[in-house]
């Protein structure tokens, strides 16, 4: 979507200006809002900087903020606005006179005029291809009136256009926020927002109100603000990452396990691994991970539930060597906390091991940690709808893990994703001849037919192991089995 650099003042936020369709159209008037706190002057300077790399003349004029405190936020990213004019608009000297302020002839139409005579002046001197404008909430102040507020807007919109200049002005939403005056005046609008969940840090997003003319990227696009600048994550839509892949199926590094599954998995199919606590959900997706590093592919493991250290303390014990595939660049994990992760920059980490490493096999453990950095069950549904059909089109087989609440007996599960899986694993406990034992079946799958019988496994220095099917059990998926048959096929402890 980016068009020329002849006709685009990108921003320099990489994320940003792919959801504006290649940054903000030259020689035009742009709104920049959002509440204190949100980013604004942050993006605002990353624009004129980018301008300033260039070669183009760039000016900030601030109502609100004095220069040294600009320099001081600019240095905290270690920027040098050297490159940047500064003009610090501040109100006459006899403002903070008791005696002015009491006089009629100190009136708000002098404070508007001058203010305004002065952003001109400021201008005329520079003579700015790219200009910012902070903050509107003091003009709209002087102003005092919607109509006087929109009559000044329109004559510095025009004043801007006649110079050719790119203009971005911020609004901080404190005087007025049902305030729409600058929305139809303005080119494009982007606002800001800042939300605090009830636990865990600030969550950002942003979203393109408005653009003349233009297609952009709609909805809201979650951002970080860290150090060297904004960083924006734009929403991850599928059907813009189409490609021709061949679906060849992937075995797993068991062949009980393979013909369980039918012969193996599809590749850029998902696989779902439901059940309880304890069951081994995450070691039976390691197999797989395993099985992709011994092909030479490279895999992709988020962690939300379990410390690295013990996760790949209990592989090493299973005779899987984690530290040697991620050693040998075969692996890539990354413990993630949901708590501080938004789902936006969770899909670009995702994106980044796919597009840029190669990845083809994608592990996420679990959904249960997933949930909780979405803000309700309908965001995670559609959040993993995009995300495995953009991995089913990339070619990389992602398999999802999900704890079931309770051990045996009646399982409910946190939020339903059965029906997005291409494949569904069930794993179980049950009870028999005193121990208790572990069951697995697979219950669906999209793309073939897959043996039906439920096969017991256990959990060893071998890995995960699997049975013969049980045939003489009935409701071992209750967890409560009935032996009908005096030959149950349940395995002896040399198995394990």
């Amino acid at each position: 979507m980016p068009g020329s650099e002849t006709t685009q003042a990108r921003i320099g936020i990489e994320g940003l200006d792919d959801v504006l369709g290649g940054g903000l159209e030259r020689e035009r008037v742009f709104l920049l809002e959002g509440t204190p706190g949100t980013g604004k002057t942050t993006v605002a300077l990353q624009f004129l900087l980018t301008g300033a790399a260039a070669g183009e003349r760039c000016l900030y004029i601030t109502l609100s903020e004095t220069e040294t405190e600009m320099r001081a936020s600019a240095a905290s990213h270690g920027w040098d606005l050297s490159g940047v004019g500064l003009f610090e608009l501040v109100p006459p000297e006899n403002l903070l006179d008791e005696d002015q302020q009491q006089s009629l002839l100190y009136s708000s139409d002098l404070e508007l005029g001058e203010t305004t005579k002065r952003i001109f002046e400021a201008f005329a001197r520079v003579k700015p291809q790219r200009v910012v404008l902070d903050s509107l909430s003091e003009i709209r102040l002087l102003a005092q009136s919607s109509l006087r507020y929109r009559r000044q807007i329109l004559s510095l919109k025009h004043y801007f256009a006649q110079q050719g200049a790119t203009v971005l002005l911020l609004d901080d939403l404190t005087t007025d926020v049902n305030d729409k005056t600058v929305h139809s005046v303005a080119h494009g609008v982007i606002r800001l927002e800042e939300m605090a969940p009830d636990y865990g840090a600030e969550r950002r997003r942003l979203r393109v109100v408005k653009y003349r003319g233009r297609r952009f990227r709609g909805g809201y696009h979650d951002f970080t603000i860290m150090h060297g600048g904004v960083r924006v994550f734009p929403r991850l839509v599928s059907a813009e990452h189409r490609r021709r892949l061949a679906r060849d199926v992937v075995p797993s590094a068991s062949d009980k396990l393979d013909a369980l599954l039918g012969g193996g998995v599809e590749r850029g199919s998902s696989v779902l691994i439901l059940g309880p606590a304890g069951a081994g959900k995450s070691l039976l997706a390691l197999t797989f991970v395993q099985s992709a590093a011994q092909r030479g592919e490279r895999a992709a493991m988020f962690v939300f539930d379990e410390e690295l250290g013990l996760l790949f303390g209990r592989a090493r014990a299973l005779g899987v060597d984690l530290q040697a595939a991620v050693d040998a660049g075969q692996l890539f994990i990354e413990q993630v906390d949901a708590a501080e992760l938004s789902p936006g920059e969770f899909s670009e980490r995702v994106r980044t091991c796919v597009e840029v490493h190669g990845v083809k096999t994608v592990v996420i453990d679990s959904l249960n940690g997933y949930q909780a950095a979405m803000p309700g069950e309908q965001a995670l549904i559609l959040h993993m709808h995009e995300l495995l059909q953009y991995l089913n089109r990339q070619g990389a087989t992602t398999f999802l893990t999900v704890a079931q609440h309770g051990l045996v007996g009646d399982m409910k599960t946190p939020v339903d994703i059965t029906y997005l899986a291409d494949t569904v694993v069930l794993l179980r406990f049950f009870e028999a001849t005193g121990r208790v034992r572990r069951a697995m079946s697979v219950v669906k799958k999209r793309t073939g037919a897959h043996e039906d019988t439920i096969r017991e496994y256990r959990i060893g220095a071998r890995g995960v192991t699997l049975g013969e099917p049980l045939t003489g059990f009935q409701g071992v998926l209750r967890g409560v089995p009935t032996l009908v048959d005096g030959d149950a096929g349940l395995m002896r402890p040399e198995e394990a």
